[in-house]
Protein backbone atom coordinates (compact mmCIF):
# COMPACT_ATOMS: atom_id res chain seq x y z
CA UNK A 1 0.00 0.00 0.00
CA UNK A 2 1.09 3.67 -0.88
CA UNK A 3 0.84 6.45 1.00
CA UNK A 4 -2.31 8.16 -0.15
CA UNK A 5 -4.24 10.93 1.43
CA UNK A 6 -6.72 11.81 -0.98
CA UNK A 7 -9.85 12.29 0.11
CA UNK A 8 -8.56 12.93 3.88
CA UNK A 9 -9.19 16.26 5.40
CA UNK A 10 -6.50 17.62 7.70
CA UNK A 11 -6.36 20.73 9.80
CA UNK A 12 -2.95 22.23 10.20
CA UNK A 13 -1.86 25.16 12.49
CA UNK A 14 1.69 26.57 13.46
CA UNK A 15 2.19 28.01 9.99
CA UNK A 16 3.99 31.27 10.32
CA UNK A 17 6.85 31.12 7.32
CA UNK A 18 8.14 29.69 4.71
CA UNK A 19 10.95 27.69 6.98
CA UNK A 20 8.42 27.10 9.53
CA UNK A 21 8.50 22.95 10.22
CA UNK A 22 4.38 23.19 9.88
CA UNK A 23 4.83 24.79 6.70
CA UNK A 24 6.94 21.02 5.34
CA UNK A 25 4.43 19.43 6.88
CA UNK A 26 1.53 21.30 4.95
CA UNK A 27 3.65 20.49 1.92
CA UNK A 28 3.90 17.07 2.16
CA UNK A 29 0.41 16.52 3.12
CA UNK A 30 -1.39 18.22 0.37
CA UNK A 31 1.60 16.15 -1.92
CA UNK A 32 -0.04 12.90 -0.83
CA UNK A 33 -3.58 14.17 -1.82
CA UNK A 34 -4.96 15.57 1.16
CA UNK A 35 -7.10 18.17 1.82
CA UNK A 36 -6.12 21.08 4.12
CA UNK A 37 -7.78 23.50 5.99
CA UNK A 38 -5.18 26.02 7.63
CA UNK A 39 -4.57 28.21 10.33
CA UNK A 40 -2.52 31.07 11.56
CA UNK A 41 -1.94 33.63 14.46
CA UNK A 42 -4.06 36.80 14.03
CA UNK A 43 -2.41 40.42 14.85
CA UNK A 44 -3.62 43.56 15.47
CA UNK A 45 -2.27 45.10 11.45
CA UNK A 46 -3.07 41.64 9.69
CA UNK A 47 0.47 41.13 8.76
CA UNK A 48 0.44 37.48 9.59
CA UNK A 49 -2.58 36.98 8.11
CA UNK A 50 -1.58 37.93 4.81
CA UNK A 51 2.10 36.75 4.85
CA UNK A 52 0.74 33.01 5.91
CA UNK A 53 -2.01 33.36 3.34
CA UNK A 54 -0.18 34.25 0.61
CA UNK A 55 2.24 31.42 1.53
CA UNK A 56 -0.07 29.07 1.27
CA UNK A 57 -2.71 29.86 -1.18
CA UNK A 58 -0.83 27.23 -4.05
CA UNK A 59 -1.86 24.64 -1.30
CA UNK A 60 -5.38 25.75 -1.73
CA UNK A 61 -6.70 25.11 1.81
CA UNK A 62 -10.36 24.89 2.21
CA UNK A 63 -10.28 26.70 5.57
CA UNK A 64 -8.14 29.75 6.01
CA UNK A 65 -8.89 31.09 9.82
CA UNK A 66 -7.61 33.05 13.18
CA UNK A 67 -6.08 30.45 15.75
CA UNK A 68 -4.80 32.22 18.66
CA UNK A 69 -5.01 29.53 21.16
CA UNK A 70 -4.96 31.69 24.54
CA UNK A 71 -7.84 33.07 23.27
CA UNK A 72 -10.91 29.99 24.19
CA UNK A 73 -13.54 31.71 22.23
CA UNK A 74 -11.48 31.61 19.16
CA UNK A 75 -10.62 27.76 19.63
CA UNK A 76 -14.26 27.11 19.89
CA UNK A 77 -15.16 29.34 16.66
CA UNK A 78 -12.20 27.35 14.42
CA UNK A 79 -14.03 23.87 15.07
CA UNK A 80 -17.33 25.25 14.85
CA UNK A 81 -16.44 26.43 11.46
CA UNK A 82 -15.08 22.88 10.60
CA UNK A 83 -18.16 21.30 11.30
CA UNK A 84 -19.54 23.76 8.96
CA UNK A 85 -17.52 23.41 6.03
CA UNK A 86 -16.39 19.65 6.78
CA UNK A 87 -19.12 18.29 9.05
CA UNK A 88 -16.20 15.53 9.73
CA UNK A 89 -12.22 15.68 9.61
CA UNK A 90 -8.97 12.91 9.52
CA UNK A 91 -6.46 14.73 11.17
CA UNK A 92 -5.12 17.00 13.19
CA UNK A 93 -1.35 19.32 13.44
CA UNK A 94 -0.42 21.08 16.14
CA UNK A 95 2.93 23.29 15.78
CA UNK A 96 2.19 25.30 18.42
CA UNK A 97 4.84 26.41 21.02
CA UNK A 98 6.29 30.25 22.55
CA UNK A 99 8.73 31.39 25.03
CA UNK A 100 9.84 34.03 25.65
CA UNK A 101 13.52 34.77 24.16
CA UNK A 102 14.45 35.79 27.56
CA UNK A 103 13.71 32.24 28.98
CA UNK A 104 15.67 30.27 26.68
CA UNK A 105 19.05 31.59 27.76
CA UNK A 106 21.06 31.19 30.64
CA UNK A 107 19.73 29.48 33.69
CA UNK A 108 16.71 27.66 34.23
CA UNK A 109 16.16 28.63 37.56
CA UNK A 110 15.87 32.28 36.49
CA UNK A 111 12.40 31.27 34.83
CA UNK A 112 9.63 33.88 36.00
CA UNK A 113 6.25 32.35 36.70
CA UNK A 114 4.98 34.26 33.79
CA UNK A 115 7.21 32.96 31.71
CA UNK A 116 6.08 29.59 32.83
CA UNK A 117 2.67 29.95 32.76
CA UNK A 118 2.56 31.49 29.35
CA UNK A 119 5.24 29.13 27.83
CA UNK A 120 3.39 25.44 29.33
CA UNK A 121 0.02 27.01 28.06
CA UNK A 122 0.91 27.79 24.58
CA UNK A 123 3.22 24.87 24.25
CA UNK A 124 1.54 21.95 26.01
CA UNK A 125 -1.68 22.96 26.86
CA UNK A 126 -3.01 24.10 23.92
CA UNK A 127 -3.25 20.52 22.15
CA UNK A 128 -5.83 19.56 24.93
CA UNK A 129 -8.83 22.16 24.04
CA UNK A 130 -7.70 21.60 20.27
CA UNK A 131 -8.28 17.78 20.52
CA UNK A 132 -11.48 17.98 23.24
CA UNK A 133 -13.39 20.60 20.34
CA UNK A 134 -11.79 18.15 17.61
CA UNK A 135 -13.02 14.76 18.97
CA UNK A 136 -16.46 14.73 18.07
CA UNK A 137 -15.51 15.86 14.42
CA UNK A 138 -13.19 13.13 13.95
CA UNK A 139 -13.36 10.31 11.72
CA UNK A 140 -13.20 6.87 12.38
CA UNK A 141 -8.99 6.15 11.81
CA UNK A 142 -7.89 9.92 12.32
CA UNK A 143 -4.90 11.31 13.36
CA UNK A 144 -3.46 13.77 16.05
CA UNK A 145 0.14 14.92 15.35
CA UNK A 146 2.16 16.99 17.34
CA UNK A 147 6.13 18.40 17.57
CA UNK A 148 8.09 17.79 20.31
CA UNK A 149 11.78 18.18 21.29
CA UNK A 150 14.85 15.67 22.61
CA UNK A 151 14.84 18.72 25.47
CA UNK A 152 11.86 16.89 26.80
CA UNK A 153 13.39 14.08 27.88
CA UNK A 154 17.33 15.76 28.36
CA UNK A 155 19.17 18.69 29.90
CA UNK A 156 20.00 20.68 26.64
CA UNK A 157 21.39 23.74 27.10
CA UNK A 158 19.37 26.92 26.99
CA UNK A 159 16.23 25.16 25.75
CA UNK A 160 15.04 25.48 29.61
CA UNK A 161 11.56 26.15 30.13
CA UNK A 162 10.67 25.28 26.29
CA UNK A 163 12.09 21.42 27.90
CA UNK A 164 9.66 21.73 30.34
CA UNK A 165 6.74 22.56 28.39
CA UNK A 166 7.69 19.44 25.46
CA UNK A 167 7.57 16.89 28.76
CA UNK A 168 4.44 18.46 29.27
CA UNK A 169 3.16 17.94 25.12
CA UNK A 170 4.53 14.58 25.40
CA UNK A 171 2.65 13.50 28.87
CA UNK A 172 -0.74 14.85 26.77
CA UNK A 173 0.10 12.90 23.84
CA UNK A 174 -0.09 9.43 26.13
CA UNK A 175 -3.14 10.94 27.67
CA UNK A 176 -4.90 12.05 24.67
CA UNK A 177 -4.22 8.49 23.14
CA UNK A 178 -5.79 6.85 25.93
CA UNK A 179 -8.98 9.07 25.72
CA UNK A 180 -9.33 9.22 21.94
CA UNK A 181 -8.25 5.54 20.66
CA UNK A 182 -11.54 3.63 22.06
CA UNK A 183 -14.10 5.09 20.58
CA UNK A 184 -12.90 5.81 17.22
CA UNK A 185 -9.50 4.39 16.87
CA UNK A 186 -8.28 8.45 16.69
CA UNK A 187 -4.35 8.19 16.95
CA UNK A 188 -2.64 10.66 18.92
CA UNK A 189 1.35 10.91 18.54
CA UNK A 190 4.40 13.06 18.25
CA UNK A 191 7.31 13.88 16.21
CA UNK A 192 10.55 14.98 17.98
CA UNK A 193 12.19 16.53 14.98
CA UNK A 194 15.88 17.30 15.05
CA UNK A 195 17.41 21.00 15.68
CA UNK A 196 15.92 22.80 12.51
CA UNK A 197 16.78 26.54 11.30
CA UNK A 198 13.51 27.88 11.78
CA UNK A 199 12.29 31.68 12.86
CA UNK A 200 10.98 30.48 16.10
CA UNK A 201 14.27 28.16 16.57
CA UNK A 202 16.47 31.54 16.25
CA UNK A 203 15.06 32.51 19.59
CA UNK A 204 17.11 29.99 21.09
CA UNK A 205 20.61 30.69 22.55
CA UNK A 206 23.26 28.55 20.87
CA UNK A 207 21.10 27.02 17.91
CA UNK A 208 23.87 27.20 15.54
CA UNK A 209 25.69 25.20 18.04
CA UNK A 210 23.19 22.72 18.71
CA UNK A 211 22.81 22.13 14.69
CA UNK A 212 26.41 22.02 14.08
CA UNK A 213 26.47 19.26 17.13
CA UNK A 214 24.03 17.39 15.23
CA UNK A 215 25.99 17.50 11.91
CA UNK A 216 28.97 16.19 13.82
CA UNK A 217 27.81 13.58 16.19
CA UNK A 218 24.32 12.23 14.53
CA UNK A 219 24.91 8.96 13.06
CA UNK A 220 23.92 10.11 9.54
CA UNK A 221 25.77 13.28 10.28
CA UNK A 222 23.51 16.01 9.64
CA UNK A 223 20.50 17.17 10.51
CA UNK A 224 17.24 17.25 8.95
CA UNK A 225 15.03 18.89 7.13
CA UNK A 226 11.53 20.15 7.01
CA UNK A 227 10.32 17.61 4.42
CA UNK A 228 11.50 15.23 6.17
CA UNK A 229 9.54 15.97 9.48
CA UNK A 230 6.36 16.21 6.73
CA UNK A 231 7.23 13.00 5.05
CA UNK A 232 6.88 11.20 8.69
CA UNK A 233 3.38 13.70 10.00
CA UNK A 234 2.27 12.20 6.46
CA UNK A 235 2.70 8.57 7.14
CA UNK A 236 1.27 9.42 10.98
CA UNK A 237 -1.31 10.95 9.81
CA UNK A 238 -2.04 7.66 7.17
CA UNK A 239 -3.81 4.59 7.30
CA UNK A 240 -0.30 2.60 7.14
CA UNK A 241 0.24 3.78 10.53
CA UNK A 242 -2.99 2.69 11.72
CA UNK A 243 -1.66 0.96 15.05
CA UNK A 244 1.08 3.65 16.07
CA UNK A 245 -0.93 5.78 18.86
CA UNK A 246 0.79 7.25 22.29
CA UNK A 247 4.57 7.59 20.42
CA UNK A 248 7.17 9.95 20.14
CA UNK A 249 8.53 9.46 17.05
CA UNK A 250 12.20 10.44 16.37
CA UNK A 251 13.07 12.26 13.35
CA UNK A 252 16.54 13.32 14.15
CA UNK A 253 19.03 11.80 11.80
CA UNK A 254 19.40 9.34 14.83
CA UNK A 255 21.23 11.88 16.92
CA UNK A 256 18.94 10.54 19.98
CA UNK A 257 21.00 6.59 20.13
CA UNK A 258 24.30 8.54 21.16
CA UNK A 259 24.88 8.46 24.67
CA UNK A 260 26.78 11.85 24.86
Amino acid sequence: MLLDLSGKKILVTGIANNRSIAWGIAQQLKAAGAELGITYLPDEKGRFESKVKELTAPLNPTLFLPLNVQDQEQVKNVFDEVAIKWEKFDGLVHCLAFAGKEELIGDYSATTAEGFARALEISAYSLAPLCKYAKTLFNPGAGVVTLTYLGADRAIPNYNVMGVAKAALEASVRYLSAELGPDNQVRVNAISAGPIRTLASSAIGGILDMIHNVEEKAPLRRTVTQKEVGNTAAFLLSDLSSGISGQTIYVDAGYCINGM
